[in-house]
């Protein structure tokens, strides 16, 4: 692949709600450009883009995949998103390092929560965005119901560009608003042209070319002042003949979309692949990189900047993903901002302050890598076997800045991780570590509480992808299982002085200890233990052997076995005898008090309460507040988020929580949102002793 100027370079996110068609659409594109000279399909899994064996084996998309290609003098970086949910790391990533993004959406299944989530995505990161109207072809399409709908979801900056001509159901040509051209697709792609004035593009309602070309008018004259007098004149004079061009209407299509004043609604079909090649020709007048916004960074002495993409600037790059391969190694994903990135060049990692050595580079078409020997800014190029991070920055030692890093979703979908076989831990560890460098939605670690090892992900099918990946990348079985609860015991009230007596005489030196101990409820995260020891009825030498005795025996409490805290025990008295005491027999008199004291000082179970922050759509919150009653919380409050949402703020116990994240994505239509953090304990309702110290005891026994 040759080099190119950066106004050559289009970077063009593909992305929208699942099974939307966005892979097969980069198929057709390539198919399209003569790339490949067949359009795979997912069902058969010989996509070039869903090339992972997860992939193929699940028929849709995971990962993040790059196709970069020539067409007509231009290098299109392809950058084919996941419209699932559970992988909307991968997702993120993709939208931060593009530069348009062409949302998909289905001509059967119109918007969805993943068509909303995709322009909240590209709208936020000030990106150039682009519908495509897929599936045209499908007996059950209704085009103009769902161009209908993108514009009350999206306003009326959404402008129909390339529209189908449907009669009696059947899509049956393509035209082209801009140019007034009807384009009639054969089953290889290839078009016959004609003119389209005066054309019913919809037998059932009768709309026409030229009703569709009033809205694209307006968003033609909306770019400058000039046209916009010629438009108003053309109104003026009761809208006879045509107010613009044909090369006033293109130019002003990509002048509004530059600008974000139009987003431009193409209609395609992946099968022929009709309306592909009219695609391509308008990839080529998308804003290349250094027309995009300005990436916010910081510099050497922390202070914000912003940076466009500027070839003559010193060498900035981010790395945007890292791909844990078993074959390759560690691939990274980067993208360059400013200067000319080569081959055998010495960088600092802004991160770590560390010196990376980036070998050789390349580009990629699905699987297939290709070597190139430079990477000029804007582009997008694989890097191998370098140790920086996703999210690092990595620049000439000249100028030293940091870009700000993508935004991931907070991981909220927790299971236990466990080996289903012994040894197999280290390799857990090792595995887990290289998935959560390719996956910045993922989080490994230890509870200290349960001491088990969680995993965190975005859903059910998130983690399953990682238990499928650890073990055909690392040939490891894991378990995933709901994770323990950590609960704990106390006391409720003060006892009388409990003695704990130790006796046993069995030749020789026998062994002795006699506490009287005084137990209370008390607020403390740990056992306080003080002494009140008069005449001396217990030697102060035995004094750390009592206390060790009772900080093992909280260690364990009489319900279920769980922890006890909020406890405090008063040494009053005991006796010794002066061959037979022993520290040993101190520690296991002050354990038998401690277990009559717990009996008689009202023992109950204590069970984790966390805080709950969930930003689900107004329409929702009826729903969501009584799941929470449901889950035995309690609602503190609400306030007003943006965009049509409200924050409610509830206290819920732990115990009710491990399928929220499934819940509020099934109740919200994946518009919903939450955190959830530990916040204090409360005690267990008698109704859940039973069923709760079962549950412990259970968990006890299997280990």
């Amino acid at each position: 692949m040759k080099n190119l100027d950066t106004v050559k370079i289009k970077n063009i996110v593909l992305t929208g709600h699942s099974g939307c068609g966005k892979t097969a659409l980069a198929e057709a594109l390539l198919y399209r450009a003569g790339i490949v000279d067949r359009i795979g399909k997912a069902a058969d899994g010989n996509t070039v883009c869903d090339y992972d064996p997860e992939e193929i084996k699940r028929k849709y998309s995971i990962n993040l995949s790059l196709a970069s290609f020539e067409y007509s003098d231009f290098k299109i970086n392809l950058l084919d998103v996941p419209g699932l949910m559970d992988f909307a790391a991968a997702t993120n990533e993709g939208v931060y390092a593009g530069d348009t993004v062409i949302i998909c959406v289905s001509a059967k299944s119109g918007v969805h929560v993943g068509t909303i989530k995709a322009f909240q995505a590209a709208k936020k990161l000030g990106k150039h965005i682009l519908f495509v109207v897929t599936k045209i072809d499908d007996p059950n399409q209704d085009f103009y119901t769902v161009l209908n709908s993108l514009k009350e979801h999206f306003g009326a900056a959404v402008c129909p560009v390339i529209v189908p001509e449907i009669s009696n159901n059947q899509f049956k040509s393509l035209v082209h608003l801009g140019r007034m051209k009807s384009y009639t697709y054969d089953k290889k792609g290839a078009s016959v042209a004609a003119d389209a004035t005066g054309i019913v593009l919809n037998d059932k309602e009768g709309v026409t070319a030229d009703s569709l070309m009033d809205g694209l008018s307006e968003a033609v004259a909306e770019t400058d002042d000039e046209m916009m007098m010629k438009y108003m004149d053309f109104i003026d004079e009761g809208g006879e003949g045509t107010p613009f061009t044909q090369e006033e209407i293109s130019h002003g299509i990509h002048e509004a979309m530059r600008t974000g004043r139009a987003m431009p609604v193409f209609t395609v079909s992946c099968t022929n692949p009709a309306g592909c090649d009219l695609l391509l020709e308008f990839l080529k007048y998308m804003p290349d990189p250094s027309t995009a916004a300005a990436l916010q960074a910081t510099d050497k002495s922390g202070d914000a900047v912003e940076v466009k993409v500027d070839s003559s600037a010193p060498l900035s790059a981010f790395v945007f993903r890292t791909v844990a391969d078993p074959f390759v190694g560690k691939m990274s994903f980067i993208k360059v901002i400013t200067g000319t990135l080569t081959p055998d060049t010495d960088l600092i990692n802004a991160a770590t302050g560390a010196s990376e050595h980036i070998g050789k580079l390349y580009t990629m078409l699905g699987k297939k890598q290709s070597e190139i020997s430079a990477a000029v800014a804007g582009d997008i190029v694989i890097a191998t076997k370098i140790s920086a991070s996703t999210g690092d920055t990595l620049c000439a030692p000249a100028k030293v800045l940091s870009y700000a890093k993508v935004q991931y979703p907070n991981p909220t979908y927790r299971m236990a991780v466990k080996a289903s076989k012994q040894g197999d831990e280290a390799k857990i560890s090792t595995g887990l570590q290289r998935l959560l460098d390719e996956d910045k939605a993922l989080s490994f670690g230890l509870d200290t509480t349960t001491k088990e090892q969680i995993l965190a992900g975005l859903g059910d099918q998130h983690l399953d992808v990682v238990k499928a990946k650890m073990k055909s990348k690392f040939g490891v079985d894991i378990l995933l299982e709901e994770p323990k609860i950590a609960y704990r015991e106390t006391i409720r009230k003060k006892t009388d002085k409990i003695q704990g007596r130790h006796k046993k005489q069995s030749g020789g030196h026998g062994q002795f200890g006699d506490v009287w101990i005084e137990f209370e409820p008390i607020d403390s995260d740990s056992l306080v233990f003080e002494e009140k020891i008069f005449g001396g009825s217990v030697p102060k030498n035995f004094f750390p052997a009592i206390e060790k005795g009772l900080q093992d025996s909280v260690k364990k409490g009489v319900l279920a076995g769980c922890p006890v805290v909020g406890i405090k025990a008063t040494l009053l008295d005991g006796s010794y005898h002066p061959v037979d005491s022993s520290e040993m027999a101190f520690k296991i008199a002050a354990s038998l008090a401690f277990k009559e004291g717990m009996k008689q000082a009202n023992p109950i179970l204590l069970e984790p309460i966390g805080s709950l922050k969930v930003t689900i759509p107004d329409d929702r919150n009826g729903d969501i507040m009584g799941d929470i009653n449901k889950r035995r919380g309690r609602v503190l409050g609400m306030e007003p988020s943006e965009n049509g949402m409200t924050t409610i703020v509830a206290e819920v116990p732990i115990r009710e929580m491990h399928d929220f994240t499934m819940y509020l994505r099934q109740v919200a239509k994946g518009m919903g949102e939450f955190t959830f953090d530990f916040e204090r304990y409360e005690p267990l309702p008698a109704m859940l002793l039973d069923e709760v110290v079962a549950s412990v005891k259970s968990d006890d026994t299997d280990e």
